[in-house]
């Protein structure tokens, strides 16, 4: 792709990704890995002298403009990669659906009638219409895998502390992740190399894929029918088995999820969000209440049932796996396709209840997840997902990059 300069990205920006309030241009700084490409930044990262909105007017008439940029971004100008600016996010990023009450919706190229998917809107409809090469996103509950499969390209979420959000703007710290898009799978791995520091070429171990039995039985039949004929395909000459994540529900899951996260945001935000609340957009000022609302004994109970999730999860990969292979969990990314911007409010919240049963266990394992592209359902893009053990993040790229996805 040639690199469009900063001066023309707006006129460019059919999409409305990319944030006219924060205009940034960060040329390469030298030749690398990733020279001749551009990306896009999604507004939670600091960029000295750069104002960061965090999808908030609030937020940014009332904090001061960054000092300090966040160490990444000099990365992948080291490795060759050009900034060409920020991106927009959901508020404060504490939705799923890429809709700003403030900053309006980024076009879903995929699909324009539907919604993108947030909180890293901006940036996966900045790479769904081709303006820039990758873009860096955040996923805390399913930010970068939901608009992935929503538009039609890969994302990952990588593993919980695997690469610094020091000079980020958090949710819930025990969840968020830095993650990115790209529509060509050596772009994805290339950008994971460079930011993960390691090289794919080191890896030794062969991937060994488990369907997670009841993700597949939270979809519609109809879905599920249509994922599996593509996992048919795609791992054809794999053993693909079953394993059963849990005997409870996902629902319960996705609950425990939702009240950590709530309880977190609130630590974090809550005394700032006590004076900004009549500011805030639909939906999220009401997130807000709640999280004020939450029981602290309620809490408590979460926060020990997370814990205990994330040590199932791993346990359970470790015993799938040998000292020749790596346990890979297959999933739907999100078991729907996008939502109708004509949705009502009713039907946008049942969409965000039935997506977090899915995308709240790698969260609660701080596990990484890729996002692949891999069909259509009803002309819209769905995707499949793939989840490994913390830590394999590199690992989970090779595979992507390995597969034929047409």
């Amino acid at each position: 792709m040639e690199i469009q300069s900063q001066s023309n990205i707006f006129e460019l920006d059919t999409v409305a990704a990319f944030c006219r309030h924060a205009p940034v241009n960060i040329p390469a700084s030298q030749e690398g890995p990733l020279s001749g490409l551009s990306y896009g930044l999604k507004d939670i990262y600091d960029v000295a002298g750069i104002p960061t909105a965090f999808g908030s007017p609030a937020w940014l008439k009332s904090h001061p403009i960054p000092t300090v940029s966040a160490a990444f971004i000099e990365t992948l100008s080291n490795a060759g990669a050009s900034l060409l600016g920020k991106t927009h996010t959901d508020e404060l990023t504490y939705s799923i659906l890429g809709m700003n009450a403030h900053y309006g919706t980024p076009i879903n190229s995929a699909s324009p009638e539907r919604v993108p998917g947030g909180s890293s809107s901006g940036s996966a409809a900045a790479v769904a219409a081709g303006l820039v090469d990758f873009a860096i996103g955040s996923d805390t509950g399913g930010s970068v895998r939901a608009p992935a499969s929503f538009c039609g390209i890969y994302g990952i979420r990588t593993s919980h502390g695997r690469i610094s959000l020091a000079h980020a703007r958090p949710l819930a710290k025990s969840f968020d992740s830095l993650g990115w898009f790209a529509k060509d799978p050596d772009i994805l791995i290339k950008v994971g190399e460079t930011l993960l520091g390691e090289s794919a070429s080191n890896l030794r171990k062969k991937p060994k894929y488990y369907l997670l039995k009841e993700t597949f039985q939270l979809v519609p039949d109809t879905i599920a029918a249509c994922l599996k004929k593509k996992i048919l395909t795609l791992f054809s000459k794999e053993s693909v088995g079953e394993v059963s994540i849990s005997p409870e529900t996902l629902a319960q899951w996705a609950e425990t999820f939702r009240i950590v996260q709530a309880s977190e945001i609130w630590k974090e935000h809550g005394q700032w969000a006590e004076q900004h609340l009549t500011e805030f957009g639909p939906g999220i000022k009401e997130r807000f209440e709640i999280a004020k609302s939450l029981n602290p004994q309620v809490i408590a109970v979460a926060q020990a049932e997370k814990n205990r999730i994330e040590k199932y999860l791993r346990d359970l990969l470790n015993s799938l796996s040998d000292e020749n292979t790596e346990a890979i969990l297959i999933l739907p990314s999100t078991g729907c396709v996008a939502p109708l911007l004509t949705s009502t409010a009713a039907e946008l919240e049942q969409v965000r209840k039935q997506l977090f049963q899915l995308l709240c266990i790698a969260g609660l394992g701080g596990l990484p997840q890729v996002s692949l592209p891999i069909s259509q359902y009803e002309g819209a893009p769905l995707g499949l997902s793939l989840i490994a053990n913390t830590q394999q993040d590199l690992f989970l790229l090779s595979i992507a990059k390995g597969l034929s996805i047409k």
